[in-house]
């Protein structure tokens, strides 16, 4: 009686796919998860040597914050595509039945947790770190006394956890891991009924979220910086690498967004349509949202100070001034700055005058 309960018994994570399928779609290859963890490996490795030498090297205190960023970034991303590349290389190797070695399916449960986890913290710390450069450029003086090196890291740790908090949820009984076709992989099932569809929400909204706050935040930084060094004062202060941070900054946005916004808009159109999950489409995002990994390291290696030299070497690197680079905007900048100060001017002594009118009138 027991020995037949047993057999007919299914995991939680195989109840609604159970391996072994026959999915033959191109995009379920096997080259693809090879191409892409050997890409993102090298370029992840190489980018964190690159940081290395730059902290090394910097000078400025927001420049080694903003290092530090970086560097859990680039480690993240390393340990995204090395954890996950290994379970889906090994797969495509092996071939082994994911029931005959995951009976309880915490192997599919690490797995799950890995992908939230990883997908989840690129974006969060993009988020993390336009809120430190918008508070370093509109706010410094506040951001001397209030962000220091330990705090620094303590919002790097903060962010793994807040993603680590939300990776367990499905284990705590909002959501679920489920196998994913082609068996290769585990994600949380993308449901639209109970527990299934908060947590999705969650997932889609979060990323989401954090996307919609660093292009506010990195909107408002690059106005203020670009005002900055087209004002009279931009020779009292060097710029140079704040706005080296901010093209880094504003890189690793548009990456992010081209690479994860297919993905979460999938995942929370699917739930609210309540429409079955095509399973073609989810691959092609979730290789979509991997190219993340793969392409941030790069905004660190190629677009620095040392490589934008020798790219453009008639650039005014010396007195960090990048409007140089684009005198029409310089000068278009320069006008907005001065008819803004030319109206407020105005208004003063409009003010002015109208208090001169209206005291002869009291007396």
């Amino acid at each position: 009686m027991n020995a037949s309960v047993s057999a007919n018994y299914t995991p939680s994570c195989y109840v609604i796919n159970s391996p072994p399928f026959n999915y033959t779609h191109p995009i379920a290859s096997a080259y693809y998860p090879s191409i892409f963890m050997f890409l993102g490996l090298m370029s992840n490795l190489i980018a964190f040597i690159v940081l290395i030498k730059s902290f090394q090297r910097a000078q400025s205190q927001s420049r080694s914050f903003f290092l530090i960023f970086l560097s859990g970034l680039v480690v993240t991303d390393f340990m995204g595509i090395l954890v996950s590349g290994c379970i889906v290389g090994a797969f495509h190797i092996t071939h082994f039945n994911w029931r005959t070695l995951d009976p309880n399916c915490h192997f599919c449960n690490f797995m799950g947790m890995t992908m939230v986890f990883y997908g989840l913290c690129p974006l969060m710390l993009g988020a993390t770190m336009a809120v430190e450069r918008f508070i370093g450029i509109n706010l410094p003086f506040e951001r001397t006394f209030s962000i220091t090196k330990r705090r620094t890291i303590s919002m790097v740790l903060m962010v793994w956890f807040i993603a680590g908090c939300i990776a367990l949820l499905p284990l705590a009984g909002l959501g679920s891991y489920h196998m994913q076709k082609p068996g290769s992989w585990c994600f949380f099932n993308i449901g639209s009924e109970g527990n299934d569809l908060v947590f999705s929400l969650i997932f889609s909204l979060v990323g989401l979220i954090c996307i919609g706050v660093s292009f506010v935040l990195n909107t408002v930084s690059l106005v203020t910086l670009i005002k900055v060094c087209c004002g009279q004062d931009r020779s009292q202060r060097r710029r140079d690498y704040e706005v080296e941070m901010m093209v880094q900054l504003i890189l690793i946005l548009v990456i992010a967004s081209i690479c994860w916004c297919p993905l979460l808009i999938f995942i929370a159109q699917t739930v609210l349509s309540g429409v079955q999950v095509q399973i073609k489409y989810l691959l092609l995002w979730v290789r979509f949202a991997t190219g993340n990994q793969i392409l941030d390291p790069w905004v660190y290696i190629l677009f620095r100070r040392a490589v934008l030299k020798r790219i453009y070497p008639r650039f005014d690197w010396s007195r960090g001034s990048i409007m140089t680079m684009y005198p029409s905007l310089r000068d278009t900048m320069r006008r907005v700055t001065r008819s803004s100060r030319a109206g407020t001017l105005r208004s003063n002594q409009a003010e002015e005058m109208g208090k001169l009118h209206v005291t002869p009138q009291l007396t």
